[in-house]
């Protein structure tokens, strides 16, 4: 339907999407800060971004074909290398930042050479070191995928790696893989071998005893049904892959663990999860850990009669699993019900029976209301006792769960994904989360960042065009950060949360606007230094995009523009709005059903046209 809207000034809006949630929650302000307090603020803060990128992807239909999505990648590859080659094309340089780092979903030392680590980030890549993590350097750039789920190396020949691609944590911030790679010289080069419809990988392990056996662990679609998720075995080093594990299309796997000592014992952590884009849960009656006995050829499923979380009463959500290598008859698993922790369970007879070694729910507060984007577990290589559990912090334990001590205190970025322990001396363990690579020499009693990635991923970039040296950007997990002098190695950060839209006033450099997730928007007059609200006048209980548009006049700097489900219109540069549309968005969308883009026309014209849906 169309609506002709008579403007003040002419605003060109491409807008309104009519997408909710199952799940419906108020999500306060992140600020990406360690002190008690923030914690507690951002208990009732739940992280979800939009899937509106998703939903204009798959229009009308709602599902994507994950052979045409790579298609489309290898497209664009091959279009780039045609750029760089001819000599008229202008050249992209890198412009930062370097010393921000983003988000880490795996970290893996070499086996055989604790000088060497590889670490996937969630949308850039694999990067390498040679020097123990000093200085790393890419080495998964000439790849259609980037982002990466899990890393495996070869305990036998480790120039032999796997990367299995499409980050597995949640599915809400989260970008497709397109199948398993595989190099056999150290990252230098690499080879598609399969699983290309898988889209997320939670993991892949090498049988200790035969390298050329690898089994993976397929999360699947991050919307929708997929009937590629499961566990599946290659035999011969990813030449072929036969599915072992299928429990259904909504049904993946999120986590496999082998055992050391008789490979043929494998357990596997299967997680019921389904988003469409108008609902999902993240939860289910299959969601549980199973176990083989034989290799993955059958399984059998672990549950309330071994003591662990009946999945058919309980919402058991996202599930982490890890053995012990000095005693492979303990295993560690982390249970969750979508949203919150269930329970740390623990078994010491190969998962026949298992008590919750948490009753206290000691973990609860790091995985807070966003449980489904936590469920890593490391158990000390060889004292059975010490576990890692890696949530909101880093929580360590020395006495199989009894007590538990917070590791990150005020020296590490939250949201802890990856952690790895050194060979030979695993009091050194290398530690990834939303903000980069941390080290420590000490078992976690301190950690030390260690050199950054330039894999911040922006969603907005802002130029100060008094001076366009000047960089501004807002990104996930790491907030608002600039440059003011266009060095890569400078960038701060301004404003807390995620960040998104950052506009500086054209007429006066000191007047900067930032926002932050789901509409929250400041001001500073001050350069930067500091921010005040400047969302007075608008309705706080409208619906806001989690990357919520604002735009500045070009021809007056005092006007701006601010959708939720309404435009709203400022004209002394945002001391307060008034909304100059009616609901845009048809109004009975529970959660987003939002304006999505809003753009100024130069010449002024007196009205434009809208669509909404």
């Amino acid at each position: 339907m169309k609506k002709k809207l008579f403007l003040y000034t002419a605003v060109i809006m491409f807008c309104a999407s009519a997408i909710f949630y199952l799940i419906n929650v108020n999500e306060k302000d992140k600020l990406e800060n360690n002190s008690p307090e923030k914690r507690k603020d951002r208990d009732s803060e739940i992280k979800y971004p939009s899937d509106i990128e998703y939903f204009k992807r798959t229009f009308p239909y709602g599902q994507a074909d994950p052979d045409a999505h790579l298609e489309a990648l290898k497209k664009g590859q091959e279009m780039r290398s045609l750029a760089e080659s001819d000599n008229s094309t202008p050249q992209w340089e890198f412009a930062g930042p370097a010393n921000i780092g983003g988000r880490i979903s795996d970290l893996e030392y070499d086996p055989n050479n604790s000088q060497i680590i590889y670490a996937g980030a969630a949308t850039g890549g694999i990067f390498k070191s040679t020097n123990g993590g000093l200085n790393f350097f890419p080495v998964f750039d000439d790849n259609a995928v980037l982002p990466i789920g899990d890393i495996a190396v070869d305990p036998v020949n480790s120039n032999i790696i796997y990367a299995g691609t499409g980050e597995a944590n949640g599915g809400h911030n989260n970008f497709a893989g397109g199948g398993i790679y595989k190099s056999t010289n150290g990252g230098t080069s690499w080879q598609i071998t399969g699983l290309q419809n898988t889209v997320s990988i939670g993991r892949i392990i090498i049988d200790p005893f035969n390298p050329l056996k690898l089994y993976v662990a397929a999360v699947g679609s991050y919307f929708g049904p997929n009937p590629d998720r499961g566990i599946y075995r290659s035999d011969n080093g990813g030449a072929n892959w036969t599915k072992i594990l299928f429990i259904s299309d909504s049904t993946g796997a999120i986590d496999i663990a082998v055992d050391p000592v008789n490979s043929n014992n494998l357990y596997a952590a299967m997680w019921q999860k389904t988003r469409y884009p108008n609902g999902g849960q993240l939860f289910g009656s299959t969601s549980g850990i199973y176990k083989s006995t034989n290799g993955g050829n059958n399984w059998t499923a672990l549950g309330a009669a071994n003591g662990l979380p009946n999945s058919s009463s309980t919402s058991v959500g996202r599930i982490g699993i890890s053995i012990s290598k000095s005693n492979p008859n303990i295993l560690y698993s982390i249970f969750t019900n979508g949203t919150t922790y269930l329970g740390f369970f623990k078994t010491t007879n190969a998962g026949l029976n298992w008590t919750n070694a948490d009753p206290n729910n000691q973990l609860q507060d790091g995985f807070s209301t966003f449980s489904w984007y936590f469920g890593q577990v490391r158990v000390h290589p060889t004292n059975p006792s010490i576990v890692y559990v890696l949530d909101f912090a880093i929580m360590k334990t020395t006495n199989s769960g009894t007590s538990w001590t917070d590791l990150t205190g005020f020296d590490i970025h939250v949201d802890n994904h990856a952690l790895a322990f050194k060979p030979g001396a695993p009091e050194t363990i290398i530690e990834g989360n939303d903000g980069g690579i941390y080290n420590s020499t000490n078992g976690g009693n301190s950690f030390t960042k260690v050199a950054e990635l330039p894999i911040t991923q922006f969603y907005e970039i802002g130029i100060d065009k008094t001076n366009p040296q000047r960089l501004y950007g807002g990104t996930q997990d790491n907030g608002t950060n600039r440059t003011t002098t266009g060095s890569v190695s400078d960038w701060e950060s301004i404003y807390g949360g995620d960040g998104f839209y950052v506009i500086v006033d054209y007429t006066n450099p000191n007047v900067i606007y930032a926002e932050s997730q789901n509409g929250g928007f400041g001001k500073s007059s001050d350069g930067g230094i500091s921010f005040d609200d400047a969302t007075a006048g608008i309705n706080p209980s409208e619906k806001r995009n989690w990357s919520t548009p604002v735009v500045m006049d070009p021809n007056n700097s005092n006007v701006l523009y601010f959708g939720t489900n309404k435009v709203y219109r400022t004209t002394n540069a945002a001391a307060n709005w008034t909304a100059i549309s009616p609901d845009l968005t048809n109004g009975n969308q529970p959660r987003l059903g939002t304006v999505t883009t809003i753009d100024v026309s130069k010449t002024k014209s007196e009205h434009d046209n809208c669509r909404d849906r």
